[in-house]
């Protein structure tokens, strides 16, 4: 895919945090105003870079767990746009016979997806919005490369500070109804907790800049999405405590301002 056609029909004049999130990973499909918001979000959070590299990473890590969980199926659910360490990448190095489902709502991060995904049977990817469950679930994407009557994985990972009130709660809801016993649930979700003032800077730029509400969420409320779960040990934990591949160096995990969990539907 060329420039131009990933830019056609983009506001190149609105940031979008799937493009922003693109530019802190080191990707090239963004525009000057996502990198603008960049640096307005980095003059709030200086760390912001790392708190997306290693929400990065942990979705790397939780993916390679389930894979060798036995998991062949993925739902990822508000994927953005593709850069280095794409679900698909990662659980078919392992499984070159799992299937993965990308949705999100950006026409950039659709546009390439689709683009990559070409020549990948195994894979798919739907413009939709997570929170229209029945349109993600109906869709003949979803139907022909999922199967929920066996165990699946469901990713919500850099996605839920963009729902208000109890839309993430019921987005779980929801597609928690339709898995199967030995499914999976994995989320992260950015929190307030030992920051407060940073984050309240922070959630102010980023509404300024995106004109939408970032929502941070506690521990107890993170947990509570997982009600309907068994959570995988560690449970919720700062994202560069779950399953670390090397032992921490960091000993101020939570500078990272980003809760990490893994829960599973009991066989």
């Amino acid at each position: 895919m060329n420039e131009r056609d990933w830019r056609q029909g983009v506001d190149e004049q609105r940031p979008s945090p799937a493009r922003v999130y693109d530019y802190f990973l080191g990707g090239s499909h963004n525009f000057a105003v996502d990198r603008a918001m960049a640096g307005q979000l980095q003059q709030a959070m200086p760390d912001i870079g790392d708190i997306m590299r290693a929400n990065r990473d942990y979705l790397g890590r939780a993916v390679r767990f389930l894979v060798n969980a036995g998991i062949r199926q993925f739902l990822d659910l508000g994927s953005g746009v593709p850069t280095v360490g794409n679900v698909h990448e990662l659980a078919q190095r392992e499984a070159p016979d799992a299937r993965v489902v990308y949705v999100d709502i950006d026409p950039v991060a659709v546009a390439h997806s689709a683009a990559i995904l070409a020549n990948n049977p195994e894979t798919g990817i739907i413009n939709a919005d997570l929170r229209d469950a029945d349109q993600v679930l109906a869709h003949e994407t979803t139907r022909e490369l999922l199967d929920f009557d066996q165990p699946i994985a469901v990713l919500l990972v850099g996605v839920l500070h963009q729902l208000p009130g109890d839309e993430p709660a019921d987005a779980v809801r929801r597609y928690r109804a339709v898995m199967a016993p030995g499914s999976y649930l994995a989320l992260s979700q950015p929190t307030q907790d030992g920051r407060p003032a940073e984050a309240d800077a922070f959630t102010s730029t980023h509404a300024r800049g995106y004109q939408e509400t970032m929502v941070l969420r506690t521990r107890d409320e993170v947990a509570s999405l997982l009600a309907d779960f068994s959570m995988v040990a560690p449970g919720v934990v700062f994202l560069p405590q779950w399953h670390p591949v090397e032992p921490l160096i960091d000993e101020t995990p939570g500078r990272l301002s980003t809760y990490a969990v893994v829960g599973k539907i009991p066989a």
